[in-house]
Parts: structure tokens; sequence; C-alpha cells
């Protein structure tokens, strides 16, 4: 698979706009800008394994994998606030 730089460029700004969006859901647990667009990276990519195995389809383009990247990234998100309660302890 080849992957253009105007892809690269769609999958950054994907993942951007799904972490900014899972950081504003999930309150307390942002990353920063870089950190955010990994975990919309990171979602996306849970999101693309988990939702076709459920039979869960939200439609196509862009909005759409904005919408699969963000549900990824609150997933991710929440996990990483359930580990950093339990160091705490």
């Amino acid at each position: 698979m080849v992957i253009s730089n105007e892809g690269i460029l769609v999958i950054l700004f994907v993942g951007l706009v799904a972490g900014w969006l899972a950081g504003k859901i999930v309150r307390g647990t942002g990353f920063g800008i870089i950190g955010d667009i990994l975990v919309g990276i990171a979602g996306a990519l849970l999101a693309s394994l988990l939702f076709p195995r459920l039979g869960i389809r939200l439609g196509t383009g862009l909005v759409s994998e904005i919408a699969y990247s963000t549900i990824g990234a609150i997933i991710l998100l929440m996990i990483v606030r359930l580990l950093r309660t339990r160091r705490r302890w």
C-alpha cells in the first residue's frame, strides 16, 4: 500500500480533529497537540479494527472517518484514564 503526501495530510488532519474532540469529551486527559494527533490516529486504527467486527457502520467520507477516529480515541483515553488512576493507588 502506498500513501501519498496528501493521504498523510488527511490522516494527520483526521487524527488532529479526532484527538481534539476526544480530549474535549473526556476532560482532563488531553496530551497536547502532538499527543492528541497520536491518540486520534491510534483511535482511528482501533476503530477500523473494532467496528467492522461488531458490524457498526457510520457511512463514508471524511466526516465518518472523523467520527470513527473520535470514538476510538475516546475509548483509548478512557483506558489511559483507568490505568492512570490505578497507578496512583
